[in-house]
């Protein structure tokens, strides 16, 4: 920017985006002054490089303002953990699907848990077959993106919006 521009001669582009033509760093500067604005390198790497006239700090103040509107709209993805046990009762596997389809809805990642307890590890059959009924639920909006696995006293599945 300004004084900081070394390599001469330079493509300079006018405040209203027109074309200036090829000249000496020197007169491209004293032209952006007499306007009261900055001469701002574009493109560095262009033979010659590319600069323009310009007000630099409302270029910035632009810049980080679209940046905040960027930062506003954007949807971070959460995962969201509903948990099981194996002898869940339907009306409890129904409230606990239902918010499982709801953080599936809002766009985030749902943890199915499975924790067994006692001598219920004892057959893993009927937790795995709760898992995959909650699958079966949740087929029409969700994919699995990590199947069910063991861990320790608990398995594990991962679903994704579809």
């Amino acid at each position: 920017m300004n004084r900081q521009i070394r390599i001469s001669p330079v493509r300079v582009i006018a405040a209203d985006g027109s074309q200036l033509g090829i000249m000496e760093v020197d007169v491209a500067l004293a032209q952006a002054v007499e306007q009261g604005l900055d001469l701002v390198e574009v493109a560095a790497t262009a033979r010659p490089p590319v600069v323009r006239i310009m007000d630099y700090g409302k270029f910035k103040f632009e810049a980080a303002k679209q940046a905040r509107i960027a930062k506003k709209k954007q949807h971070v993805i959460h995962l969201k953990e509903v948990k099981y046990r194996p002898g869940i009762d339907d009306h409890d596997f129904e409230t606990k699907t239902r918010h499982a389809r709801r953080f599936l809805e809002e766009g985030n990642k749902v943890k199915v848990t499975l924790m067994f307890r006692g001598r219920q590890i004892a057959h893993p059959e009927l937790g795995k077959q709760v898992v995959d009924r909650v699958a079966v639920e949740l087929a029409d909006m969700a994919k699995i993106e990590s199947s069910p696995t063991m861990e320790g006293k608990s398995m594990t599945m991962i679903l994704a919006p579809k």
